[in-house]
């Protein structure tokens, strides 16, 4: 074959590996610096590199405030996840399940939180809370994340409701299953991989939030807000890049097993599955 012909077939290819290789490194790339930057023996981000060091993991584990920042944001985005998968779970079943007069202003209601911006939704806290004479804080910022991540978890648990069969729940009540035995062997089986990914976004939006933390919390800081407030001194740059640099690998680390344990959750439940638990499990 002619090696224009070659080139012709395989200029597909070639470009969607290019495009691939620069998205990968305009969202990555600048973690990637900021991880290479908190070994660097030097507290300005530049070349020539100056040397390995961990001084900077020392000084960011040593730092009082940076741990109790990081406590804050770990306690408030596990209550918060916990919270909106269960309520969220209730809403989108409700949504999907039930006719009732009103159900697509209540559906719109919830898709609206998820355009409006943080900013808005801070500031809007902020103004609720000071007129109600409610003094800021965890739990005020609890409560204003809950309110722009339980939409979401809405959306990711009602399209997996939409995609499941009604046939397979209606054949467990045949069978004599009760409510409760048909979303615990039937339903949640099949939703496992949605509740999973609506789990990890809901812990990584409000471990991750800024805005409405920002606003909310009062004296109480959770971690982004620390970051913004100690990144107004240049020599604070480098303790920054080596807690950053932790947490950006546990949270990957977390979304790849919950990604693996999606697959294998979606991979064993399947309809033979299925038959077997409404034949005999269910009894």
């Amino acid at each position: 074959m002619p090696l224009r012909y070659r080139i012709r077939r395989e200029l597909p290819r070639i470009a969607s590996v290019a495009i691939s290789v620069a998205i990968l490194a305009v969202l990555f790339g600048p973690v990637l610096l900021l991880a290479l930057f908190s070994f660097n023996d030097s507290p300005i981000i530049s070349l020539p590199w100056a040397g390995f060091t961990t001084h900077w993991y020392e000084v960011a584990w040593s730092d009082a405030e940076a741990r109790e920042a990081v406590t804050h944001s770990l306690t408030v985005a596990i209550v918060v996840m916990v919270l909106s998968v269960v309520l969220g779970t209730m809403a989108a079943w409700g949504l999907t399940r039930l006719r009732f007069r009103g159900r697509a202003a209540v559906a719109g209601l919830h898709g609206s939180v998820l355009v409006v911006p943080w900013l808005l939704i801070g500031v809007a806290g902020l103004m609720f809370f000071s007129r109600v004479e409610v003094p800021l804080s965890l739990q005020t910022i609890g409560v204003m994340q809950l309110v722009v991540t339980f939409p979401l978890v809405v959306a990711i648990v009602s399209a997996g409701l939409v995609r499941f069969p009604r046939s397979l729940e209606e054949a467990a009540i045949d069978l004599g299953a009760s409510q409760w035995q048909m979303m615990r062997h039937v339903v949640l089986p099949q939703l496992a991989p949605a509740l999973a990914a609506s789990a990890i976004f809901a812990f990584s939006w409000s471990f991750n939030n800024f805005e409405v933390s920002f606003f909310t919390g009062g004296f109480e800081q959770t971690f982004p807000v620390w970051v913004f407030s100690v990144l107004r001194h240049s020599q604070n740059l480098p303790m920054v890049n080596a807690i950053s640099t932790v947490i950006a690998a546990v949270q990957v680390v977390l979304v790849l097993g919950a990604w693996r344990l999606m697959r294998r959750l979606s991979a064993g439940a399947n309809d033979e599955e299925l038959a077997d638990i409404m034949v005999g499990g269910l009894r």
